[in-house]
């Protein structure tokens, strides 16, 4: 699982919430895409139930659609979604909009999936919540058979990125997908995850899935030295050292996520952009040495 050259950065722009529009999501993505970063990708939900909401207000941006459009606003950058809810949608739906979502932007779509969370959306959805795990599995499969057979698909290997910090959620990234996408852990839990992601892949006697987490981003004026500490959280010296320790684990790919809870940020993402100007700035002197 080694790392070859510099680890790619890309950014989780919030989808979500009062203040966010087609301006908004059009000026993170020219600021993600200006500053260099590799890989956009925004979050989904369907109905903003009351669980929902209390984390994500609306109005919320699905993401197939809010990516096709992003896709006509930028020319580089590639487009994914952390995660999508697969048991939410048709898998033959899903494997549609994703094959043409990547075929119209040019062979830039990254999927990331997960089983989710909100059990009152699944109850809004009228999908069952307690076989979310079993029908991520079985749709995932189906997914991957319509792209492999079905010459009009045109998915261009579409790379499928298998959230989930859970053992369950390894073995389904060892036996269905690309890479593991796992969600905002310390950077022990992460040095941990790693060893057991290996030895999951061992017992099921396949390849260990590529590491691409997602991280909080979080700048701090001092250091930050909870033993809890989210990775990506605290002054920039320690966002990059996470970074760099991330790179060392063997992660090719690292999505930031600026959103830590605070709604007001959303109206105000210009500390997110300063935070994520000095990372691209950092990232800079790396490449250069």
């Amino acid at each position: 699982m080694a790392s070859v050259g510099p680890v790619q950065i890309g950014v989780n722009v919030p989808n979500f919430a009062p203040g966010t529009d087609p301006d908004v999501l059009r000026r993170w993505a020219q600021a993600v895409e200006g500053l260099g970063f590799d890989l956009l990708m925004v979050s989904d939900h369907i109905a903003v139930t009351p669980d929902v909401a209390e984390q994500y207000p609306a109005p919320f941006y699905e993401p197939f659609t809010t990516l096709s459009w992003l896709a006509g606003v930028t020319t580089r950058v590639r487009l994914g979604t952390t995660v999508l809810i697969v048991p939410y949608r048709h898998p033959l739906l899903t494997a549609r909009m994703a094959a043409n979502l990547n075929r119209l932007s040019g062979g830039r779509l990254v999927l990331g999936v997960g089983v989710g969370w909100a059990r009152q959306e699944f109850e809004a959805l009228g999908v069952p919540f307690r076989q979310r795990g079993a029908l991520t599995d079985d749709y995932l499969r189906v997914m991957r058979e319509a792209w492999q057979n079905t010459d009009d698909y045109d998915t261009a290997a579409i790379p499928l990125w298998v959230g989930g910090n859970s053992d369950a959620g390894m073995r389904r990234a060892v036996l269905l997908g690309d890479a593991w996408h796992p969600l905002r852990l310390t950077p022990g839990d992460l040095t941990d995850a790693v060893g057991r992601l290996k030895a999951i892949a061992d017992e099921l006697g396949r390849p260990v899935p590529a590491l691409m987490p997602r991280i909080a981003l979080q700048e701090t004026r001092e250091p930050v030295t909870a033993p809890d500490r989210l990775a990506g959280v605290g002054t920039i010296d320690q966002i990059s050292a996470d970074l760099d320790q991330l790179r060392a684990l063997g992660a090719e790919t690292v999505v930031l996520d600026p959103f830590n809870g605070d709604l007001t940020e959303i109206r105000q993402p210009e500390r997110a952009w300063r935070t994520l100007a000095a990372v691209a700035a950092y990232r800079k002197s790396q490449e250069d040495r």
